[in-house]
């Protein structure tokens, strides 16, 4: 899940970002709405954390132009507490949700899974593929009922494979899911990665298949499962 914070107080910014680090998103930031329009036009984000008090065009006047153009990504808005005209009208432009400033970094973080729980269409924030199963929110993993030790990268890369679940994935589409602007990972580091997945999901049954030319999908081959066609 890649999200993009358009906040111009650097410190609040980088703090953000690495709190959302910290549980597994892929995150960067801009400083004003003009280079969030420009981030938007190449990079498939899920989520916006918005500052309505930018330079420039204001966090309301760009919620206004995204929403015109149709553009379903979902909004948390960050606000100053007096302004409660401005959270109602960014409300009411299509924003999902607010945050007043200052806030708890958990609750932040909560209302973040909370939207993108929503963009997946799931109620609870547990997810369920054959013997593996998922807490997003708390960062662990479970498979056939025991503990399942997932670093950060081998996590992302996991969920953006259970996102595109009967659908191949190729090494570019991951390394720009799960790599900030400021990182790097190289196309050979994916397939490392996905060895030592492999490695821990094939002996119950979940196999990462790879479509040569392509990339990878992930199949549940237990006898209850989705077996390739």
């Amino acid at each position: 899940m890649r999200i993009l914070i358009v906040e111009d107080d650097p410190l609040l910014a980088d703090g953000v970002a690495q709190l959302l680090r910290g549980a597994g998103y892929t995150v960067d930031y801009v400083a004003s709405a003009e280079q969030a329009e420009t981030a938007l036009l190449t990079n498939n984000f899920k989520l916006l954390v918005l500052d309505i008090g930018l330079p420039g065009m204001d966090g309301l006047e760009f919620l206004r132009r995204l929403r015109s153009h149709n553009n379903p990504v979902h909004v948390l808005m960050l606000t100053a507490r007096d302004a409660l005209n401005e959270r109602v009208k960014g409300l009411n432009l299509g924003a999902d949700d607010y945050l007043t400033k200052p806030f708890a970094a958990v609750e932040l973080l909560a209302r973040v899974n909370a939207l993108l729980r929503r963009s997946r269409g799931q109620n609870n924030q547990r997810r369920e593929f054959g013997p593996l199963s998922l807490d997003e929110d708390a960062h662990r993993a479970w498979l056939q009922g025991l503990p399942l030790e997932l670093p950060r990268r081998e996590w992302a890369i996991l969920l953006f494979l259970l996102d595109n679940l009967e659908r191949v994935v190729s090494k570019e589409r991951i390394v720009a899911s799960v790599c900030s602007w400021d990182q790097d990972m190289s196309e050979n580091a994916v397939e490392v990665y996905i060895s030592r997945l492999r490695t821990k999901l094939e002996p119950a049954g979940i196999r990462i298949r790879t479509v040569r030319g392509l990339g990878y999908m992930l199949e549940d081959l237990t006898p209850h499962g989705t077996k390739p066609a």
